[in-house]
This record gives structure tokens, sequence and C-alpha cells, in this order.
């Protein structure tokens, strides 16, 4: 039988970025995607994951589970501490949609930017790359830069040029003083083909997370 993802996902704004980037990395793997657009606004109008939204996490990581697949992807940054409280209580693994890009940045350099456009999103990741920098054991510093707003505008106006505008200052202005810059949202993948430019590495979270799916699902066997 082949292999079988899902990802749970408090919003659709990256759902067919992650479907196009499986066609391309895992094309013979089966993506479920659950999607739940209420629970992003949740934890954005209480600044994290209420317990609301950790019930209903806990409930759509059962019904992945049910499905039989090999793997859970963890698509939104906001509540990956909420998926790790989960990760006990299941028996398919976790993969959390930013865990490889925080590695990556960790290895990049010791003066990491972490761009983000909800304030929900900034202490989890973080958090996430503090907690990367201890387990290998490396002194780094994190430049936290919040675009406020701008995820709204994507999601609600569905205006990315807008976005766009609102995010590339704070990148550039980053990028002057960092080693690496990592954009927090898989949604701000719409910004990379105006960052070529940029001087050092930015980092997205949505491909190094498939091709992360692509290394656990051969480990499985």
């Amino acid at each position: 039988m082949g292999k079988s993802i899902a990802f749970v996902e408090t919003s659709g704004v990256s759902s067919d970025e992650l479907k196009a980037l499986c066609r391309e990395i895992i094309p013979d793997v089966k993506v479920y995607q659950l999607i739940d657009d209420s629970l992003i606004q949740e934890v954005n109008a209480n600044c994290g994951p209420t317990p609301f939204v950790r019930r209903r996490m806990m409930e759509y990581y059962r019904n992945a589970q049910e499905l039989g697949v090999d793997l859970i992807i963890n698509q939104c940054s906001s509540v990956g501490e909420a998926a790790d409280a989960i990760m006990p209580f299941l028996d398919t693994p976790v993969l959390k949609i930013d865990q490889a890009m925080a590695e990556r940045a960790v290895e990049l350099g010791r003066k990491i930017a972490v761009i983000a456009t909800v304030e929900s999103t900034t202490g989890p990741s973080v958090r996430l790359i503090e907690s990367v920098a201890a387990k290998m054991g490396k002194e780094i510093e994190v430049d936290l830069h919040l675009v406020e707003g701008a995820m709204m505008v994507l999601i609600e106006q569905g205006d990315a040029e807008k976005h766009n505008r609102m995010v590339l200052g704070e990148v550039q202005k980053a990028a002057k003083d960092n080693d690496v810059v990592v954009l927090a949202q898989g949604s701000m993948t719409v910004l990379l083909p105006l960052l070529k430019d940029i001087p050092v590495p930015v980092l997205s979270s949505p491909r190094l997370c498939v091709e992360r799916v692509k290394e656990l699902l051969e480990a499985q066997g």
C-alpha cells in the first residue's frame, strides 16, 4: 500500500502551494488536507490557541489518524506548541511545518531574523528556533520583526500585492543586520520571487517541510 499524509490547516491560504509541492516532491504519496479557517480567526483574536482551538485540533488529528496516514503535518506556526501537546496522545507521528526551517536557520547563522505578520506566531516561532539551537548546542540571537495586519490583508482581502509591500521593506531591513531571515508563516512564500536580491538566505517553511516529509516517509520504509 502506498504512503499517505494529512495536513491539518488553520487556514487555506497556503493549501494550493502545499498541494503543488507535494505533486513535485512526493508525487506518489496520497495527500489529505483538513482545513478549518475558523481556527486561525480564533487564534488571532486571542493572541494564541484557546481551549476551543486545542479541542478542535485534537479532533482533526484523530480524524487524520483514523484515515490511516503515515504522517500528520501541522500547517500553522501559531498553533505549533498546541501540536506539541497533542503528539503524545497519537500513534501517528506529527511534523510541524516550520521544524525543518528552524533547523536550517540555526545551521546557517548565529543572528536570525524572524519576520511575522501575526502576533500569535511570534512566540511559538521564536521559541522553536531557540529550542532547536539549544539541542544543537549553538548560541543564537533572534531578531523579531512583526508586520502587523499583513496576514489579514492576505486572508481577508486577498490582496497579495499590498501584503508584499508591507512585508518586503521589513525583510530588507532585517537582512542588513542578520545572517539569515526566516519567514515565520507559510503564507509569506508569495514574497519569494521578490527576494532574489536579498544578500542573506531567506527561508520559507513549505518546501523545506515537504522535503522533510519525503525523508521521513523514506525512513519509514
